[in-house]
């Protein structure tokens, strides 16, 4: 293929989830690739051992990750009214005393929490009816849990529970660097029809995320799916596409099929994986009239575009 035509083509991260990394899944997702004319370019496997000591999964999951894990529970952006309005106590006193803490650094410090599935069980137990949890933003939760009669604050502690699906000893995923020509298969379909929608039961007949949750036992899964366990992640646009290429396989920007698109338009480098960890950006006109926001989620306005819709996009973004 000339550089021309493949420039033009959309290039996607599709992987297996570990508790859907069978052979007989694999073969269900080569087959409809098949199906659907889309080329796989590269495949191959990343091991929980991997995903738990190079932080893929907390890279992927940034946004929720970045509270749960990434940055110290005194460190996190609260907002002190809010947290005060529901807990009644004052955000810098609580920092002050070491009652802060990410689900990472809470877990670390209580060992009744440390055996599996502890930690959730007292995250579940916090609701906002009993003020013992608010949403302080989008993909951001905190909840108040008493140790020894001290009451503490975690965060996105749900985020634990999900981290630990990758990276548990003996699972890997299975992943695939796969193009197809939007011409004959729009990004839209490509989710909304050959994955299919995040809960499996609400997938149209013959998409990839519908097929294995009907088979799982026959395709060797040890339980059912559900929105969380739902076999199969594809990225949601080219750029994320692109985030994840540079995440999972280490990819250098501008050796990624979509990243040397962008900084040929002239889109810095810094930008781009500033980007990548899906920040909170100023919209350009037309997002900003469609969402009625003036800001929001990157990943979000670019959700389903086409290469040349999403650079177009990105490109104006940029600008904004």
């Amino acid at each position: 293929a000339s550089p021309s035509h493949r420039s033009i083509m959309n290039t996607a991260f599709v992987f297996a989830k570990p508790h859907a990394n069978t052979p007989a899944v694999l073969e269900v997702i080569k087959a409809k690739f098949g199906e659907k004319a889309i080329n796989v370019l590269k495949e191959g496997d990343v091991t929980g051992e991997e995903i738990d000591s190079k932080g893929y999964i907390d890279q992927h999951y940034y946004a929720i990750a970045e509270k749960s894990t990434l940055t110290s529970g005194k460190d996190l952006p609260v907002n002190a009214e809010k947290f005060e309005g529901v807990f009644g106590e004052d955000w810098k006193t609580v920092v002050s005393e070491g009652r802060a803490l990410n689900a990472l650094e809470f877990k670390k410090a209580f060992a009744i929490y440390q055996p599996e599935g502890a930690l959730d069980k007292a995250w579940d137990e916090t609701n906002v009816d009993k003020k013992t949890r608010v949403k302080l933003g989008g993909g951001f939760y905190c909840g108040q849990i008493t140790v020894e009669g001290v009451k503490y604050y975690t965060f996105n502690a749900f985020f634990m529970t999900m981290r630990g699906k990758f990276t548990a000893p003996g699972t890997s995923i299975h992943y695939y660097v796969v193009e197809f020509d939007p011409t004959k298969l729009s990004w839209e379909d490509f989710r909304g029809s050959v994955l299919g929608p995040t809960d499996p039961k609400d997938a149209p007949e013959g998409a990839l995320r519908g097929i294995i949750a009907a088979d799982w036992e026959k395709l060797g899964l040890k339980a059912p799916c559900n929105g969380g366990d739902n076999a199969v992640h594809a990225s949601a646009s080219p750029l994320e596409g692109m985030a994840e290429r540079t995440n999972w396989l280490g990819v250098a920007i501008a050796d990624d099929a979509f990243g040397k698109v962008l900084l040929a338009a002239g889109i810095p480098e810094a930008t781009l994986k500033k980007w990548s960890s899906d920040p909170q950006v100023t919209y350009d006109a037309e997002t900003a009239t469609k969402t009625g926001k003036e800001k929001g989620s990157i990943f979000d306005a670019l959700e389903d575009l086409d290469y040349q819709a999403c650079l177009d996009k990105c490109v104006a973004i940029s600008k904004a």
